[in-house]
């Protein structure tokens, strides 16, 4: 037996993406969206390209992590709930040019992301071998926690005092409010007493003083550095847009405060030169991992990868 055998598996495994959340170096709970394969023996396995590399470096510094299965967009599942994984990571440093031990893994991805399959010809292998040069994150789970689909409480607003005559009116508007806007729920990352990470998803309002958020009762967060994701893609894993919120969590009498600090958006607010600037950026990150441990780079071993996409 293991953990996740007392978990709804079926829907845990039909979940296209999870958010999984590490420990920055500051301290600061970090989620992104990613996509994840159950294996027999309970533990979860994902995986990072070289470009992205930045999970990886926080699990070899502090390996506490957590996922949440709270997106079902193509599952086909409607009403699937929400689920809570805490547990600790390994990732060694052994870069993967091919899909051996990880087939399954890769398969999945070939069946439920179809347009991946395009990087695997000429001439977007070219562009995008850094895509498959990866990392390999395993998750042994700890913690399980099984959540309604109902959609989060929208937590109340704090009453704000009359303004000041003649008072001078906001010059900007409130750091992350744009990207958060275009999403009904964000999920909400932040540490428990111990230190490590939890995740739910929750309904931010936005206020003069930043985001009043209201995660669920067994969401054992505390005041502390803390971030928000919001994330969506289609159907079939395409058109993906992400954006992190970080800021300080701190408790208020209505619930839950986070003031905002920076903004990331990894891929791009949507503008038409987004895909230029991503392509440049990641063939960089891969540079500049290899440099920093004095390799060359590993050239993609396409043909086994091109026979597992002809297998799915």
């Amino acid at each position: 037996m293991t953990l996740l055998d007392s978990a709804p598996t079926a829907v845990l495994d039909a979940y296209r993406t999870c958010e999984f959340v590490t420990l920055g170096r500051d301290g600061t709970p970090l989620a992104w969206p990613t996509a994840v394969l159950r294996r027999e023996d309970g533990t979860l396995v994902l995986t990072t390209s070289l470009a992205f590399a930045q999970k990886a470096l926080n699990v070899r510094r502090d390996d506490r992590v957590a996922l949440l299965f709270s997106d079902p967009t193509g599952s086909g599942l409607a009403d699937a709930p929400h689920l809570f994984v805490g547990g600790r990571a390994e990732c060694p440093d052994d870069i993967r040019t091919g899909p051996q031990d990880l087939e399954d893994y890769w398969r999945t991805l070939f069946e439920r992301q179809p347009h991946s399959r395009a990087y695997l010809a000429w001439p977007m292998r070219r562009l995008m071998d850094w895509y498959y040069l990866r990392l390999v994150i395993t998750v042994t789970p700890e913690q399980l926690i099984v959540r309604s689909a109902a959609p989060p409480p929208l937590p109340e607003a704090p009453a704000l005092p009359a303004p000041l005559p003649k008072a001078p009116a906001l010059s900007a508007p409130l750091l992350g409010a744009v990207q958060l806007a275009p999403y009904d729920t964000a999920v909400l990352a932040a540490r428990d007493a111990s230190g490590a990470p939890v995740l739910a998803r929750t309904r931010p309002v936005p206020t003069a003083g930043g985001f009043v958020v209201r995660p669920p009762d067994d969401c054992a967060a505390t005041a502390g550095p803390a971030s928000l994701l919001v994330h969506r893609h289609d159907e079939r894993l395409n058109a993906m847009r992400n954006a992190v919120v970080r800021g300080h969590l701190t408790r208020t009498a209505g619930g839950w405060l986070l003031a905002p600090e920076k903004v990331l958006e990894p891929m791009g607010s949507g503008r038409p030169t987004d895909a230029i600037r991503v392509l440049r950026r990641t063939q960089r990150a891969t540079d500049r991992y290899l440099e920093r441990r004095g390799l060359t780079r590993p050239p993609v071993q396409w043909d086994r990868f091109r026979a597992v996409a002809a297998r799915t």
